[in-house]
């Protein structure tokens, strides 16, 4: 293919290999640094052996990837903070439930029903000065306070890692917060803590009083949370005050990228900017100096908007963008995203496994490759249609990129997000600039006007637009099984028929038509694996919840009432490819071929006659004597669920390890399977 004819997207894909392979082996620092160290050398050496004697350019070649295959491993292991000696978690203690802790805050998270959360830097341990990032939970009070970016605190508190779902197939906030390098969390209440004097300021908190600074100003024009909220994140990168209703209208309506300041809204910014400062042109270097400017207001814009990854990124490749621009060099679109990949890459290996950092690649990639042949379906005439027709191309083509890991991650598709973006893109420019115009105006203290109002309105309408897209319940496509390989068997999919519209040769068609046989087989594979019958004992806090899976169907029993729509069984079923019936009243023994379950609940009832019981499950506290149970019946395991008393669970654990029987509890080791 023509784009590999480029050595930096050979490079950055080097890496990524690394990164990926330091993820699954474990080679440690020195090892990969030996490892880069050696095969940098031979590289060089080869590189100055090819000028004498050419044979060698292969081998040259080679050694080249595969030193930044040893490169990639290296820096993701050096951004490893655990392997840090200077880590926090070196010095926590085993046997202290509590240590002096000192930390800054870092950043404000969206909050949760009982809890606001924030990262926190962990500064000091007792007396040992540390690193680290950790999750802050604050229990919500009356007042509601939030915490200023930059802070310092103090609290005598326990650093508790994060734990594994309890569930199977559950979305683990475990592994989505490893990826931002954040392994611990620790609870406070507002009186716990003691704010310190510090004299230290970083540039998140500068952003954040700026933030704030902005949100001051604009509190006289009365917009409402709903307004103000949109304002935040459209322009000011800030979502945690965005309500959970207005979120999944978006999302729903396949509009959520809008509210994310990404590679749209920064490409839209550098584009005003471009406009803004194109006089400065006619000046001596006026070029250079234009550059600059563009530069250092696009960076000041990614850091006032959070510095989040998906700025930092898109800012890295609109940078790049910028230099070609300005300075008028001819530039391959392919060639700059692999240079903003590739730096990205290099200074944050852990982007790489961003769900927003797949995104938006996948989706300029695919803009980039498929719009092209898509707009050339159709030439309208009129000056209007074009624009549309142009805004429906890029938002498919885009479509082609994002679909796969969009049904991967969260596993819906919004069938109607050709028109929430045909509607919308075309005005974002527009809204943005707007936007950009009234935190400017009120900074300089403008009092509330038309102007102020007819913002509001245009927010006010853009959310009911999509308030009405998401209620096209029809048209939204959810609970979408869909594995990794079927990932990959897509994104070779469309690799083969993007060939196959480019070449229009039969061995692309062949290849297209082979891809989707595959992708046919997996989702044979994913039917037939799911054959056979489990029983499964879920944990659910104060609630009794069971799933009798018989091949692809899973029936559920539990004393919630439509438990078969909880997240939890949900979860479970698409995962796994199986249909779930309405919910029914738990039963009192459950049979699994030739092993039986019997439910010993509130009312403790247990005497049963010519029954073999394997397995018990206490639920609801039963007041029993275990021990005379266990003597009674003989089974093989005692399970007890999320749906008992603690000091209850704490007494059966005892008994069984007195009589030597294996003792479950689901809220400790997760949910019992039985097959």
């Amino acid at each position: 293919m023509k784009i590999f004819r480029f050595s930096i997207i050979k490079l950055a894909l080097c890496l990524i290999i690394g990164i990926i392979i330091s993820k699954y082996l474990d080679l440690g620092i020195f090892i990969s640094l030996i490892a880069s160290v050696v095969l940098t050398s031979i590289t060089v050496l080869l590189y100055f052996l090819c000028k004498k004697n050419t044979s060698l350019v292969t081998v040259f070649g080679i050694s080249t990837l595969l030193s930044f295959i040893a490169i990639g491993i290296f820096v993701t292991n050096v951004n490893e903070d655990l392997r840090k000696h200077s880590h926090f978690s070196s010095v926590l203690s085993e046997t202290t439930s509590e240590q002096n802790i000192t930390f800054r805050i870092r950043e404000l998270l969206k909050p949760n029903a009982f809890s606001q959360r924030y990262y926190v830097d962990i500064l000091q341990i007792e007396n040992t000065v540390v690193t680290g990032k950790a999750l802050l939970n604050i229990k919500k009070d009356s007042l509601n306070t939030i915490l200023p970016i930059d802070a310092v605190y103090f609290s005598k508190a326990k650093l508790n890692a994060l734990q594994t779902p309890l569930n199977p197939d559950q979305f683990s906030y475990k592994n989505y917060l490893s990826k931002q390098q954040v392994y611990f969390q620790l609870y406070e209440t507002h009186q716990t803590l003691l704010q310190l004097d510090h004299q230290t300021r970083t540039v998140f908190g500068f952003a954040a009083k700026f933030r704030n600074l902005i949100n001051s100003k604009l509190k006289p024009y009365n917009y409402t949370e709903d307004q103000l909220s949109i304002i935040n994140a459209l322009l000011l990168g800030q979502r945690q005050h965005i309500t959970k209703l207005v979120y999944d209208n978006y999302t729903n309506a396949g509009a959520i990228h809008i509210l994310a300041v990404s590679g749209l809204h920064v490409g839209i910014i550098l584009l005003i900017l471009n406009f803004i400062f194109k006089p400065l042109e006619r000046l001596k270097k006026g070029l250079l100096i234009k550059t600059s400017i563009i530069l250092i207001l696009l960076w000041i814009y990614a850091l006032i908007a959070g510095g989040s990854a998906s700025i930092i990124r898109a800012t890295t490749m609109f940078s790049i963008v910028a230099i070609g621009m300005n300075l008028k060099r001819p530039t391959n679109i392919y060639n700059t995203l692999s240079i903003s990949v590739f730096i990205l890459l290099l200074i944050k290996p852990n982007f790489l496994f961003d769900v927003g950092f797949q995104l938006s690649y996948a989706a300029v990639i695919a803009i980039v490759s498929f719009q092209p042949i898509l707009e050339r379906l159709w030439s309208p005439k009129y000056l209007l249609s074009k624009k549309l027709w142009q805004t429906l191309t890029v938002t498919v083509a885009a479509q082609f990129g994002i679909i796969p890991i969009s049904l991967y991650y969260f596993h819906q598709f919004p069938s109607l997000f050709w028109l929430s973006n045909l509607v919308v893109i075309p005005f974002l420019g527009l809204i943005l600039g707007f936007g950009i115009l009234i935190i400017v105006l009120s900074l300089f203290g403008m009092p509330k006007t038309i102007v102020s109002d007819s913002f509001g309105l245009v927010i006010d309408w853009m959310n009911h637009f999509f308030w009405w897209i998401s209620n096209q319940e029809n048209f939204l496509i959810t609970d979408i099984p869909f594995t990794i390989t079927q990932v990959i068997v897509s994104y070779l999919i469309i690799l083969c028929a993007y060939k196959m519209f480019q070449l229009k040769n039969h061995r692309w068609v062949a290849l297209t038509l082979l891809s989707v046989i595959m992708l046919q087989v997996t989702y044979s594979y994913n039917f037939y694996s799911t054959k056979g019958d489990t029983l499964i004992v879920f944990h659910k806090g104060r609630n009794t919840l069971l799933g009798q899976k018989h091949n692809n169907t899973l029936a559920v029993f539990s004393n919630l009432k439509s438990a078969e729509n909880n997240s939890i069984i949900k979860s479970y079923a698409v995962k796994n490819n199986i249909k779930t019936i309405p919910s029914q009243p738990l039963q009192a023994i459950y049979k699994l071929k030739n092993k039986n379950l019997l439910i010993v609940d509130s009312l403790g009832v247990y005497n049963l006659k010519g029954l073999k019981v394997d397995f018990v499950l206490l639920t609801q506290s039963p007041k029993v004597n275990l021990d005379r149970l266990i003597d009674s019946l003989k089974p093989k395991v005692i399970i007890a669920d999320g749906n008992n008393y603690k000091s209850y669970v704490k007494q059966w654990s005892n008994t069984c390890k007195k009589q030597k029987l294996p003792f479950y509890h689901t809220g400790k080791t997760g949910a019992y399977i039985i097959k």
